[in-house]
């Protein structure tokens, strides 16, 4: 479980490194972490599809989106095939689990940049 201080304190200490980088390799960091920095607005758009899974495949979970995207086929195909209350049970089982991630959205995404700009760190 994410811990938002640790979260912000870890975001802290990485931009007092990147600050204290020579211009060159800030340069070449910024130019390299760019691309791979994620938008927690995006994140959380895309969370509002929850029960698509979208968001995980947004940031490179494709396990945690596969999952997601067939437990939400197999409650619709079980709600089609009249086991309608066990479909919208499953379907609403994997909704409360994501709407977590909902209302976390904001730190989900700054953890995931937060390890985006400690690789590449390591890798300048």
């Amino acid at each position: 479980m994410l811990n938002k201080q640790q979260v912000q304190q870890e975001e802290e200490a990485l931009r007092l490194i990147i600050r204290d980088l020579p211009d060159d390799k800030r340069k070449q960091f910024y130019a390299t972490a760019k691309k791979k920095l994620k938008d927690p607005d995006t994140f959380a758009v895309l969370n509002y599809i929850f029960v698509t899974g979208l968001h995980h495949f947004y940031l490179g979970h494709w396990l945690r989106g596969i999952l997601n995207l067939v437990v939400f086929i197999v409650g619709i195909t079980l709600i089609v095939m009249g086991l309608w209350q066990l479909g919208l049970g499953i379907i609403a089982a994997t909704s409360l689990l994501e709407v977590y991630a909902l209302f976390r959205s904001q730190l989900i995404v700054q953890d995931y940049n937060n390890q985006v700009m400690r690789v590449t760190l390591e890798r300048l």
